[in-house]
C-alpha cells in the first residue's frame, strides 16, 4: 500500500508538473522558470497536505524522485512542447490527471495518519487543488479553482468515494481508482460541457 500511494504521489506530481510547464512556456518563461512553475504545480498539493498532517520533512523534500520527475516533465515540455500542444487543451488535460491522482491519494494518506473521514476528504481536496493554485499564482492569474468549471467538487467527490472504500474495507486500490476515475470524468466532462457552480448576477442599476 506504501507502494502505490507513492508511485500514485509520483505519478500525479509528474502530470501536474506537464501543465506547470506548459503554462510557463506559454508565458515565454526561460527554462528556470518554466522548471520552477513545473516543480510549484507538481509539489504544492502535496506538501500542504504532508505539512498539515505532520508528515515532515514533506515527501517533495525527503525524496529526491519528486524533483526529478518535475524537472523531466518541466525539460520534456519545455523542448517538445509542440508534442505537448498537440493534445487538445493539454493544461486543462493534465490539470485534471493531477486533480484526481492527487485527490485520491491525499485522502488516503490523511486516512492512514489517523484522520477523521471528513478532516481526510478535505485534505484529499485541499492536496489535489494546492498545485493549481500555485502554478496560477505565479503567473499572476486567478486559480481555476475559483473561475473555472467544476474543480475542487470534483476533487472532493474523488477523496470522498476513496474515503468511503477504506471505511466498506474494499481493497485499497479499488477505492482510489474508482475515486480517480470519478473526478476526472467529473472534471473533464465539466471542461467538455461547461458544467460549474452558480455564480452571483447582480441585478444591473
Amino acid at each position: 500500500m506504501d507502494l502505490f500511494l507513492v508511485v500514485l504521489d509520483l505519478v500525479g506530481s509528474f502530470v501536474f508538473a506537464i501543465s506547470g510547464a506548459t503554462v510557463g512556456v506559454r508565458h515565454r518563461l526561460d527554462l528556470f522558470g518554466v522548471l520552477v512553475l513545473s516543480f510549484a504545480a507538481a509539489v504544492s498539493g502535496g506538501i500542504a497536505r504532508d505539512v498539515l498532517i505532520g508528515a515532515v520533512p514533506p515527501a517533495a523534500f525527503a525524496d529526491w524522485r519528486y524533483l526529478g520527475v518535475a524537472i523531466l516533465a518541466g525539460a520534456i515540455t519545455f523542448f517538445r512542447y509542440e508534442d505537448i500542444e498537440r493534445l487538445r487543451n493539454p493544461v486543462q488535460l493534465f490539470d485534471a490527471a493531477g486533480l484526481a491522482l492527487f485527490a485520491v491519494a491525499g485522502a488516503t494518506k490523511a486516512l492512514a495518519w489517523g484522520l477523521h473521514p471528513v478532516m481526510a476528504v478535505l485534505l484529499g481536496m485541499l492536496s489535489g487543488i494546492g498545485g493549481g493554485i500555485a502554478r496560477d499564482m505565479l503567473v499572476a492569474q486567478v486559480p481555476v479553482v475559483l473561475r473555472a468549471e467544476l474543480y475542487a467538487v470534483a476533487a472532493a467527490l474523488g477523496a470522498a468515494v476513496a474515503v468511503l472504500g477504506a471505511w466498506l474495507a474494499l481493497p485499497p486500490a479499488a477505492g482510489m481508482v474508482a475515486g480517480a476515475l470519478l473526478c476526472f470524468g467529473l472534471r473533464f466532462m465539466a471542461i467538455r460541457h461547461g458544467w460549474s457552480l452558480p455564480v452571483p448576477r447582480p441585478r444591473e442599476p
